[in-house]
């Protein structure tokens, strides 16, 4: 039986043109997802987003919220908690202007896509309920644009708690695609007073669900999924509670996961180094097993 392993179609013909020399990679953006999780009585969940089939990129495929870092994000010292930039520069391999956009990113998107907010008051607070129309006026103002991550929070009085969020890995896109990105994923519980909802545009769908069990529905090929996804699915199953995935996530390799296409005896094999299970075989012909 198939698995749900995304697969654009017309990768092999791009694959193709990148070895040939017809194709020119472009530059990856900076972008963040945030593997959102809660304990339940039936385990810890994570919260995930069914991108609408219309999507131009993963479309139709199970993803986390997420999205590229706004450059503005890197222009204003805001109210931060947690470990210093300089902590997180040397963590995420980039200078600490870059660091303060990605932390950034990853806390912006968790708002706009699933409306939880990482940030409180104090250093030592989180916002509570953020579904007040006031709220919403700014969520949308920061999804069009319109509001940087920066000014929101110096508007409403906000410290970013950075100590909520920890990295998890990091992947950036094949050269051969057209949109690609270089992708720090996250991980941070909900927290307490919160709740989530499907706040984003891009999706037709949200779900709390066990890891285990999303990873179940992808090996039977009934949930759509990109392959850094399901790869952090089954990382993050083995931790029994939230806390324990946070904790863990200091000790994580942040080595980026780039996938290489290469010809062996007449096909494609394009593959993900430390992750074999994603292996693929492309006939020169163009199908693929």
């Amino acid at each position: 039986m198939a698995n749900g392993q995304w697969y654009p179609a017309d990768w092999p013909d791009r694959i193709r043109a990148l070895a040939d020399g017809d194709l020119v990679p472009v530059e990856p953006r900076r972008a963040a997802t945030v593997m959102l999780l809660k304990d339940t009585a039936t385990g810890t969940v994570v919260h995930m987003l069914r991108r609408r089939a219309s999507m131009a990129f993963a479309g139709g495929a199970y993803a986390y919220p997420g999205g590229g870092v706004d450059p503005r994000d890197d222009e204003h010292q805001i109210h931060w908690a947690g470990p210093t930039r300089a902590w997180w520069a040397a963590r995420l391999g980039v200078d600490e202007t870059a660091a303060q956009a990605i932390v950034c990113a990853a806390v912006r998107e968790t708002y706009e896509e699933a409306g939880v907010l990482l940030a409180g008051p104090t250093p030592e607070s989180v916002v509570g309920d953020t579904t007040g129309a006031d709220w919403e006026a700014d969520r949308a103002a920061l999804v069009a644009r319109e509001l940087s991550f920066a000014g929101f929070l110096e508007r409403r009085g906000l410290v970013l708690r950075s100590d909520l969020l920890g990295v998890w890995t990091r992947w950036i896109t094949p050269e051969f695609e057209s949109r690609r990105y270089d992708t720090w994923f996250f991980v941070a519980a909900l927290p307490e007073g919160q709740r989530t909802r499907n706040a984003s545009t891009e999706a037709d769908r949200t779900v709390w669900i066990r890891p285990q069990d999303a990873a179940e529905g992808y090996d039977k090929g009934e949930l759509l999924m990109m392959p850094p996804t399901i790869a952090t699915l089954r990382q993050i199953a083995g931790y029994g509670s939230a806390a324990e995935a946070l904790a863990a996530a200091p000790g994580r390799d942040l080595t980026p996961v780039l996938a290489r296409a290469r010809l062996v005896d007449g096909q494609i094999v394009l593959s993900w180094p430390g992750h074999d299970e994603f292996t693929k075989h492309i006939p020169t012909g163009g199908a693929s097993r």
